[in-house]
């Protein structure tokens, strides 16, 4: 149970997430990489099996690993529940935060459509925007800030999103209300329009938490351009590019 297992884990299993995380203060990197696994866990839990409440049973169980550090319970024996019950417990991070996100993965499990452009942008938030609240809030952030990063991290959600809009369909998911190019136009324009809104607020001690998107505005301007490229698979930019961006984004202390 090491913070080494957990940027391993993060590392093959969420490679822009673990750029990040690297590019962090070394201070950073290790509630970053534990949350970042964390999410890898849960995200996966609705896809290792195809029994559904198989898969509600390890949604769950992660609801009760988090239930138990907030409650003073010991860790359990897992390589990232354990290091994330200290975590927990070090930076009183709220259980609240930690369902919201968990609870999101049952729409993996359901595929209920959503109702319209809303309830997908809901959804998203749900999900990556209550990751960036507790990473941002592990680093420092107090938690009446919350709106805020919600709002600056909802474009990274949506970029990321649309990004694997080819593979949810293929899984038999319904990742857009109305499956239209308008609506990935919209999307990207929300995404682009809440990160315009946010670029001037000062995150202090999480800015590496939210830098975690630092591809979004690239990606949100492609998809609204080029709206195809999103069912197509197409959204994607080289790694050259990728990688360049964080560096710049590093050196200039911005997310």
């Amino acid at each position: 149970m090491t913070i080494a297992s957990c940027a391993d884990l993060v590392r093959r299993g969420d490679p822009d997430r673990f750029l990040s995380a690297m590019s962090a203060p070394v201070t950073a990197r290790e509630p970053l990489f534990v949350l970042y696994a964390f999410n890898l866990e849960v995200a996966r839990a609705p896809w290792v099996t195809n029994e559904p409440l198989i898969a509600q049973m390890r949604l769950q169980w992660w609801q009760d690993a988090v239930a138990e550090a907030v409650g003073g319970k010991p860790a359990r024996g897992h390589e990232v529940a354990g290091p994330l019950h200290a975590l927990i417990r070090d930076r009183a991070l709220p259980a609240s935060v930690f369902s919201t996100l968990i609870t999101a993965r049952y729409w993996d499990i359901e595929g209920t459509d959503f109702a319209d452009e809303e309830a997908v942008i809901a959804h998203i938030d749900r999900s990556a925007g209550s990751l960036a609240v507790l990473a941002a809030m592990a680093l420092g952030l107090p938690a009446d800030r919350e709106s805020d990063l919600r709002e600056a991290a909802i474009a990274g959600g949506i970029a990321n999103w649309l990004m694997a809009v080819p593979a949810l369909t293929a899984a038999g998911r319904k990742p857009l209300a109305h499956e239209t190019l308008s609506e990935v136009r919209n999307l990207a324009d929300y995404g682009l329009t809440m990160l315009a809104k946010s670029k001037p607020r000062d995150f202090g001690p999480a800015v590496p938490a939210l830098r975690a998107g630092w591809r979004a505005e690239g990606l949100l301007r492609r998809a609204k351009s080029d709206p195809q490229s999103v069912p197509e698979g197409r959204l994607g930019t080289s790694e050259f590019r990728r990688r360049g961006g964080l560096l710049l984004r590093s050196f200039a202390g911005r997310w």
